[in-house]
């Protein structure tokens, strides 16, 4: 790589940070204290402005990190010295909602939380929820195919994506800011950039559909003892709720303890705490009658045994307090020091028995000091916090390998909605066959020959 004078760029776009300044930032919102080491930063404001950043990166192989909202799990923001930063933050334009055709444009570094907000300001609704939707950018959002607490019903943010502008690496605009339900002219190529983390193209505004905002909002907990239990209450609910049932969230006993602990802002509203603690969600357009459905499924469960203790939650802030429970991870990691996190999918019958083999290997490993797994039961994704003593490499592949290597035998993935990024790239044989992995790397080649742009995530 030859080293262009990077002063040249930065100073042709206003506001932009040298190596020194750029030590006042980070690569994390949870690595605040670690200063940002890179070559400088840029402040894109518009699109023409992000390609020509990239036409001279192109031009002198000055390799480009693009930060979004920092929230990444997967190594996806680590920056070197040697490279540029092209941080999307000033980019966060949200175009007026199109009622008619129920659709929402914004740029990429709109933080998601407001775009959520502009929806239902004209009563419809972007089904897109995970704890850091007040942080999260739209192009990070897009970038790693966010997921969520919704995604058993709504899908993943791909599912939601209508039109996309995207910089490739040399600088070429690529503009398709449709608003159309139904396209099948040629391959749809923004499917390329959405989940590709950034390796491929620079997002820089997407286009989102909406629905009618539900009515009614009401959750409950339950508890149960056995992991069979859960899923006939999950097929149960399913069945008679349909859907309006949106979130079937699953915490193991630990997790769940340690979240309403006394040292926690939350406490637990059950009476009986048994293996498992379940979250439901239901949304609808009938109060009463969506109220009653729920309390009348909890009550079959309870009649079949397979719930131990419940609670039904009906106001929006009980609603809240109860959904905190689940999302406030940092409650989590105050128990857990130099934390793992891990997001894996798994065939939904061998949860159970997998986290649970996970686990018990986990408290044999010296240097272990907690794991706490929860997360989407109905689509299969466990998230999973493991707490240690240090972060030393031999400690750190030890626990990735635990968790990681019954998997293959599954078909399930090492990642089920944070990437593959910088961490997990060695892991990725478990999930993809070597032919997908080439085909993966043959796509990067063809759209950034010269390695320039998020060099390093996914694949090498």
């Amino acid at each position: 790589m030859n080293h262009p004078n990077i002063d040249e760029l930065l100073a042709k776009v206003p506001g932009s940070l040298t190596a020194i300044d750029a030590k006042s930032r980070f690569s994390h919102i949870w690595k605040t204290n670690e200063p940002l080491l890179c070559k400088g930063v840029c402040f894109p404001r518009t699109t023409q402005d992000v390609s020509s950043i990239m036409q001279w990166c192109h031009k002198h192989l000055q390799e480009v990190v693009v930060h979004g909202g920092l929230t990444n799990l997967v190594g996806g923001t680590q920056t070197k010295p040697d490279q540029l930063v092209v941080s999307l933050e000033k980019m966060n334009a949200i175009d007026p909602v199109d009622t008619q055709n129920r659709t929402i444009a914004a740029q990429a570094g709109a933080v998601l939380e407001n775009v959520l907000y502009a929806a239902e300001q004209e009563q419809l609704f972007l089904p897109l929820s995970f704890g850091a939707r007040g942080s999260a950018q739209v192009g990070g959002v897009i970038s790693t195919n966010a997921g969520g607490l919704r995604v058993f019903r709504y899908g993943m943010t791909r599912n939601w994506v209508l039109g996309l502008e995207v910089v490739l690496p040399d600088g070429t605009i690529i503009e398709n800011l449709k608003n159309l339900r139904k396209d099948n002219s040629g391959i749809d190529l923004k499917q390329l950039f959405i989940g590709a983390e950034g390796i491929l193209g620079v997002v820089t505004k997407a286009v989102f559909r909406l629905v009618e905002q539900p009515l009614t909002r009401f959750s409950a907990m339950l508890s149960m003892d056995d992991y069979v239990k859960v899923l006939q209450c999950l097929r149960y609910f399913d069945q008679t709720l349909g859907a309006r049932l949106t979130g079937f969230e699953l915490l193991w006993n630990n997790t769940y303890q340690t979240m309403t602990a006394e040292d926690t802002h939350y406490q637990s509203p059950l009476q009986k705490v048994e293996m498992y603690v379940v979250f439901v969600e239901l949304l609808g357009k009938h109060a009463h009658r969506d109220a009653q459905d729920l309390q009348d499924a909890c009550a079959h469960g309870f009649e079949q045994d397979w719930i131990a203790d419940a609670c039904f939650f009906d106001t929006a802030a009980a609603q809240e307090e109860c959904w905190k429970i689940r999302e406030d991870v940092a409650a989590l990691e105050l128990h857990a020091p130099h934390n793992q996190h891990f997001d894996i999918s798994i065939p939904i019958g061998d949860i159970g028995q997998i986290i649970n083999d996970i686990l018990s290997q986990l408290q044999h490993v010296e240097g272990v000091l907690g794991a706490y797994p929860f997360g989407h039961l109905a689509d299969g994704n466990m998230h999973l916090i493991v707490g240690k003593e240090n972060n030393g490499q031999q400690l750190t592949k030890q626990i990735n390998e635990i968790v990681y290597q019954p998997l293959a035998a599954v078909k399930g993935s090492i990642s089920a909605e944070h990437g593959i990024g910088i961490d997990k790239k060695p892991y990725l044989q478990l999930s993809r066959s070597q032919d997908e992995i080439k085909l993966m790397k043959g796509i990067k080649q063809l759209f950034d020959p010269k390695n320039i742009l998020n060099p390093g995530r996914i694949v090498n």
